[in-house]
């Protein structure tokens, strides 16, 4: 039995996913109420709208209280490897990816905007661990200020498209161009020289997900034709853990790191907790990244790994090489 929902109850829908305010969500969700056809069909619906009203109503209550000043705003310390947020449409996916990857534990549901504020996980990848973000959905019409930020300083992104609705590819577009509106391209190798400085280019892999859904494998080659070469692409479906140890790797490659091992003189090297820098980093950023002062006091190092001999000594600016084990001397 269809539910058969209202012309006025799909706008009054769509009003409440531009809704800015609490006071206006609520709104949207009584007018959705008094719209939706009470029976069997729609008791789901209904038992959703009910949760959504209870809360909302919550939060307008509480801003009554206690009013806001000024816009959100959110700073999420980086960790680990690399800061990787993921983005996108509504309903793509995020939060139930996140809780793949990590053990962070996001709100997760099956309608638009559930994920209203960042929620950060750490992803095991061999012996490093990267930091995973999952953001609020991009729209044409919706995005916070602080999600901008967060993406530009970003040291990846995912951009996850839902494959199981034909709207999902579209979705995705729109979360580039509305990026593009704030000075701030996805790509997924930003030019080393770019032509305009004010624009942020940032990394960008874009991870197909739901592909277990059917007609996914047809939208995807929409989804290809669409994008070109512009992204690498990941194909997984996080519901059922399809595809997530290559989307694990995708993202750790992407970071653009390797690792390296830190020892102290006369003793083993530390193999439990490797430094990340970027690839073609020196002796002197790694330096950096164990205590600024051991940079500024660094005489020389010595060097296990590629292309010395063990032990060999090297200079500040010696490029290093994933697993390469140092031992820094001041």
């Amino acid at each position: 039995m269809a539910v058969n929902l209202t012309p006025q109850y799909h706008e009054a829908e769509e009003a409440y996913k531009k809704a800015k305010t609490a006071e206006e969500r609520l709104e949207c969700l009584r007018v959705m109420w008094t719209e939706l056809p009470k029976h069997k069909a729609s008791e789901k619906l209904q038992a959703e709208l009910k949760t959504k009203i209870s809360e909302t109503r919550k939060e307008v209550e509480a801003d009554k209280r206690s009013p806001k000043k000024g816009g959100v705003s959110y700073k999420i310390p980086r960790q680990g490897a690399g800061q990787v947020l993921l983005i996108g449409g509504p309903n793509a996916g995020k939060s139930r990816l996140l809780t793949r990857l990590t053990r962070a534990t996001p709100e997760v549901a099956p309608y638009p905007f559930t994920t209203r504020e960042p929620s950060a996980g750490m992803m095991q990848w061999e012996d490093v661990r990267v930091q995973l973000i999952d953001t609020p959905p991009i729209t044409p019409d919706y995005l916070e200020n602080y999600v901008s930020s967060m993406v530009r300083n970003a040291d990846l992104c995912v951009l996850v498209v839902d494959m199981a609705d034909d709207d999902g590819i579209f979705a995705a577009e729109a979360v580039i161009q509305r990026l593009e509106g704030v000075k701030t391209c996805l790509i997924g190798s930003p030019p080393e020289d770019p032509d305009d400085p004010t624009i942020e280019y940032i990394r960008t892999i874009l991870a197909a997900n739901k592909m277990a859904s059917e007609g996914a494998t047809e939208r995807l080659e929409i989804l290809r034709e669409m994008m070109g070469n512009r992204f690498p692409f990941v194909t997984l479906d996080a519901e059922s853990s399809t595809g997530l140890e290559e989307l694990r790797n995708a993202i750790y490659q992407g970071l653009n790191v390797i690792r390296v091992y830190t020892k102290k003189p006369g003793k083993p090297a530390d193999m439990d907790s490797p430094f990340t820098i970027p690839v073609g980093g020196t002796v002197e950023r790694l330096a950096e990244q164990v205590h600024r002062e051991v940079a500024e006091k660094l005489k020389s190092a010595r060097i296990w790994g590629t292309g010395v001999f063990d032990g060999q000594t090297v200079t500040r600016d010696h490029v290093l090489h994933d697993k390469d084990v140092v031992e820094l001397h001041v």
